[in-house]
């Protein structure tokens, strides 16, 4: 499909080399036939400097919204001003819940794995797990980091992994996930994929744990098709696989949500080279043919995309990180050929693509109200200098006449009270898990109340409840709790 209608994009050059390879891209998309209007924008290092410490102005978040579509260079996150990583506002902004990373082989790039026919694509959730850097200092020498995973989180996120496989005409998808350790979060997200799954009877299913999905990409990478991860995973192993077929620097990504894509270079700003017509535009211009597919263009996605393999097929005109050594050219050059090699076909045929349907999710707060909720107990998280059997000694003082029994104390996760025998090494911040007796209904705010009144002497900086849904434990067990 030819698109005749100009679509709006907003284009946020960015830092360093971003300038250089947004500029080479936009002359690429225009020789091709793109119909593009460019709203242009500004985030990163040079907005940091203004004061604004989200790094995208108002005048930029306006644009996108008014667009729906963006593509970006790459973002500097300055060090010593400015807050927040640019790329992670603009995310979580607009809500750009589902990170794609295509990973293929590429001609006239030699890697230990050339060969091989990799061509796969990590699907990454965007916006929840750690990632949602919710941080405290539990005392002057613990921190913690929250890891949240919503239920309706992962099912965006696996129906919109499982709807890229169909787009792509792909045959499998691996759910890779920590399940075995971290069975309530990491294991949402393989429960949710198992019960998506069957929606999609054409696509092969699978699940596997993280380090050996690690492991695989390693061994044999060509095994893979889509793999679908939780945010951190993702992260790590987006990079690792774009590592099999030459880095960063020829690698595309799209962040995808319900109203807004944003498409982007991963690589860095590389400012020791900016400005020296040195860059390479590669991963910007492989991210617009992912642009272009998304907004239905499919013709000129196609023969830009060729473009640039009969580029690197034939091995002249490249860049100096890809060309053969001391054969490199400027981004110039390297953009000026690729421009000539419009209309050919490489010897590697384009994979057959379809407009990808992103869900739609409803704008309204996710509510799932289970019909029995019960308050199991409490975990009261201490600050102690104490010996662990001088903490344990202290909580059964504290409890004693009221309705919790003291079932263990644990530090870093390790149980230190009732001693096991092991050897642990403390730290001043102590776990202490007190459960009643019997369930009770409700959020047992007054036994709370009087637990807590009840360590009026000791410092205490964080509790959770132990809850029980429809007679589920929504909690884990302690080490050596029955």
């Amino acid at each position: 499909m030819t698109q005749s209608t100009p679509i709006a994009v907003t284009a946020i050059a960015g830092d360093g080399i971003g300038p250089e390879v947004m500029a080479a891209t936009k002359r690429i998309l225009a020789a091709g036939c793109a119909r593009i209007a460019w709203e242009d924008a500004e985030a990163g290092a040079a907005v940091f400097r203004r004061g604004i410490a989200t790094g995208a102005p108002r005048e930029t978040l306006d644009s996108i919204a008014r667009t729906g579509i963006a593509l970006k260079g790459p973002l500097e996150t300055p060090v010593g001003f400015g807050e927040k990583s640019a790329n992670v506002t603009l995310r979580k902004y607009f809500e750009m819940y589902g990170n794609i990373r295509p990973v293929r082989e590429l001609p006239g790039i030699v890697t230990p794995y050339s060969g091989r026919g990799i061509d796969m694509v990590i699907v990454r959730e965007n916006v929840e797990d750690l990632y949602a850097g919710i941080e405290h200092m539990q005392t002057n020498a613990v921190a913690q980091c929250l890891k949240l995973i919503s239920e309706p989180g992962c099912e965006r996120i696996v129906r919109l992994a499982f709807g890229l496989a169909v787009a792509e005409g792909r045959k499998s998808l691996a759910c890779a996930t920590k399940a075995n350790i971290m069975k309530m979060t990491e294991g949402m997200l393989k429960r949710v994929f198992e019960r998506v799954a069957p929606d999609f009877p054409d696509i092969a299913a699978s699940h596997l744990i993280i380090d050996n999905c690690a492991h695989q990409l390693v061994i044999a990478p060509e095994q893979f098709d889509v793999i679908v991860t939780t945010n951190m995973n993702g992260d790590i192993i987006s990079d690792l696989a774009a590592g099999l077929v030459g880095g960063l620097g020829v690698a595309p990504s799209a962040n995808l949500g319900d109203q807004v894509a944003m498409f982007e270079a991963v690589h860095g700003s590389a400012p020791q080279i900016a400005g020296k017509d040195l860059a390479n535009p590669t991963a910007l211009l492989l991210s617009a043919v992912m642009m272009l597919r998304h907004v239905g263009d499919f013709d000129a996605a196609e023969k830009i995309e060729q473009a640039v393999l009969v580029t690197l097929e034939e091995g002249r005109n490249l860049t100096g990180d890809i060309a053969r050594r001391g054969q490199g050219v400027g981004t110039g050059a390297y953009t000026d050929q690729v421009i000539a090699n419009l209309g050919r076909q490489s010897s590697r045929a384009s994979r057959h693509y379809s407009r990808l349907q992103v869900p739609h999710w409803e704008a309204a707060t996710w509510h799932h109200e289970p019909a029995t909720r019960e308050l199991a107990g409490i975990d009261v998280f201490l600050e102690s200098a104490d010996s662990a059997e001088a903490v344990g000694a202290g909580m059964l003082a504290a409890v004693t006449g009221s309705p919790f029994r003291l079932a263990g104390i644990s530090n870093r996760g390790a149980q230190v009270w009732p001693a096991t025998g092991g050897r642990s090494f403390l730290v001043d911040h102590f776990r202490a898990r007190f459960l009643l007796e019997t369930p009770i209904a409700g959020d047992g705010a007054a036994e709370i109340a009087d637990l807590l009144g009840r360590l009026g002497g000791w410092r205490w900086m964080h509790l959770e409840k132990l809850q029980r849904f429809d007679g589920v434990d929504g909690f884990a067990k302690g080490q050596g709790e029955s």
